[in-house]
């Protein structure tokens, strides 16, 4: 995966609310933005239908700072894509949630990951690439472009569906623990990084 430089820096004009929300901002190329929108820290908006929480709030999470991201894309006529991937999330490759997982017996769950795509490449803006804290996602057990409405209920669902296939094909792993147990140690991963 790639992040946000090596994204177009095409010069922003007025074309919509995303655009000027940005542009309001004194952010003047869409390079420029993704940068802005990486600097921003983790964490969950209130509403995750309203993409410019990102920047009222001054936080997100993959899904609402890609979507925002994307939206701000099609704004302004490039062609950047919003995927939703579904990966094996352990503390290798998302620090800050080994202690969570431990805590259950587990070494690994299934996340559904948001980021763009970009000619052909994968760009991740929330995720510490240059740092060697983080191994990078090396297999994704489903990828698909989605809309930026879809990273609600949509994702959720997908997740969920996986979540369930995961169990089924991998009881040794997931240690006979239920869905519901899974979700919820998933759940307190994903509020661990949102500690940090």
């Amino acid at each position: 995966m790639r992040s946000w430089d090596a994204l177009p820096d095409d010069v922003l004009k007025p074309a919509g609310a995303v655009s000027e929300a940005f542009l309001d901002l004194g952010i003047g190329d869409y390079r420029a933005a993704a940068r802005h929108v990486n600097l921003l820290p983790y964490g969950r908006n209130r509403d995750r239908s309203d993409p410019i929480a990102v920047l009222r709030e001054r936080r997100g999470t993959c899904s609402t700072k890609h979507a925002l991201l994307k939206l701000l894309a099609a704004e302004q006529g490039l062609e950047v894509a919003l995927v939703i991937g579904i990966y094996e999330m352990s503390e290798r490759n998302t620090p800050g949630v080994g202690i969570v997982l431990d805590r259950h017996g587990l070494d690994r769950v299934p996340e559904a990951h948001c980021y763009l795509r970009y000619r052909g490449e994968r760009i991740d803006i929330t995720r510490d690439l240059k740092g060697a804290s983080a191994e990078p996602i090396a297999r994704f057990l489903h990828e698909a472009e989605i809309e930026p409405a879809q990273i609600g209920d949509y994702k959720k669902t997908l997740h969920q569906q996986f979540v369930r296939r995961w169990i089924a094909d991998n009881p040794d792993v997931a240690g006979g623990k239920s869905f519901d147990r899974v979700w919820q140690i998933r759940e307190e991963c994903i509020a661990a990084l949102g500690q940090d």
